[in-house]
């Protein structure tokens, strides 16, 4: 499970309304009927308007600057693994939200308790993902695509007469590399902006900075880290715990559907990896042999190069642990693994 919250931007994308990027979330109903169109659902609704989405969250920004963000978007993405055990069914990926919800309410730090009845929230239920520049796929066809990038450029001045060449031959150059690339999909060489294959169902949130009455800010925060206040005289914690959403979200989902996660998709394998990889790996080593195999066939499968899974920590040289962490890691930019 990939789970990423960020910030309204400020800048010139996203500037005071929420009405840019909820348009940008219609991208997939662009061309469809209203009845095959996927709307927007909140904690108990569903089937809601894109103007209605906007018109609240807009409406919801009661004493807020127009530096501070006003709402925020969370992106939830199964793995490959994740949604196969559910069977890609939109409608358990619509349950899980309202579970994970309750998880992002009950992550802040207040002076009384916050529950979901306290968030404003509409999220939308997408089909698919594209490739982008971080996928392994296209990192590795990049030196093909640099070289076809430039034939094309020499093609287009001949054209225009800026240049003498055989085009004939540029453009048999050009084929030869297309067929060359290490990584296509049904024939064609994978690029950024490319549908991926397979199951790609993900959500996506937009939620409020302020909470329903429109009074109270509940701000995930750019450290995401709980502090103490004084209130009326008592030490009161602040904030919104990071950590404790992530993981409550994973288990969340685990219960829900009874999934069995593998090291190596959990939460905490991910903070062991980026803080201590040593640590990581002597965990990786003493997993049983059926689940440390099911690891190495999970991290193949998102394109990290696992030569072997060494079989005693002497093994665990420093140079093949950190270009194995390195990988590993692409893997989870990507959202190719479920970490």
């Amino acid at each position: 499970m990939y789970i990423a919250i960020t910030r309204q931007q400020l800048e010139n994308t996203y500037k005071g309304s929420a009405r840019d990027f909820v348009n940008y979330l219609e991208k997939e109903n662009e061309g469809k009927s209203l009845e095959d169109q996927e709307l927007f659902f909140n904690q108990t609704e569903n089937n809601i308007a894109a103007d209605r989405v906007i018109a609240e969250i807009d409406a919801n920004t009661a004493k807020l600057s127009k530096k501070d963000p006003k709402f925020y978007s969370i992106m939830v993405s199964p793995s490959q693994s994740e949604l196969r055990h559910i069977g890609d069914d939109p409608e358990k990926l619509k349950q899980y939200t309202r579970e994970l919800m309750k998880t992002y309410a009950a992550s802040f730090y207040r002076d009384k308790e916050i529950t979901v009845k306290n968030v404003l929230y509409f999220a939308k239920l997408e089909r698919e993902r594209t490739y982008s520049e971080k996928d392994k796929a296209v990192r590795e066809n990049q030196a093909h695509a640099t070289k076809i990038l430039e034939l094309q450029h020499q093609l287009r001045a001949i054209r225009e007469g800026r240049e003498q060449g055989d085009m004939g031959k540029l453009q048999d150059k050009i084929q030869a590399l297309e067929a060359e690339a290490p990584h296509k999909q049904n024939g064609k060489r994978i690029v950024p902006g490319m549908p991926k294959e397979g199951n790609q169902s993900h959500i996506h949130i937009i939620v409020s900075r302020k909470d329903v009455t429109n009074s109270h800010s509940l701000s995930p925060g750019s450290k995401f880290r709980t502090s103490e206040t004084m209130l009326n005289g008592e030490k009161v914690k602040q904030g919104f715990d990071r950590d404790k959403f992530y993981r409550a979200a994973e288990k969340a989902f685990d219960k829900q559907f009874g999934y069995r996660r593998n090291f190596v998709e959990t939460y905490h394998a991910r903070n062991l990896l980026d803080k201590d990889p040593k640590r990581f790996f002597a965990a990786l080593l003493g997993l049983p042999a059926n689940e440390k195999q099911a690891a190495k066939q999970l991290l193949f499968k998102a394109g990290v190069k696992v030569p072997s899974i060494p079989t005693n920590k002497a093994q665990l040289v420093y140079k093949a642990m950190m270009k194995l962490k390195k990988g590993i890691g692409k893997a989870m930019e990507s959202g190719s693994i479920g970490i």
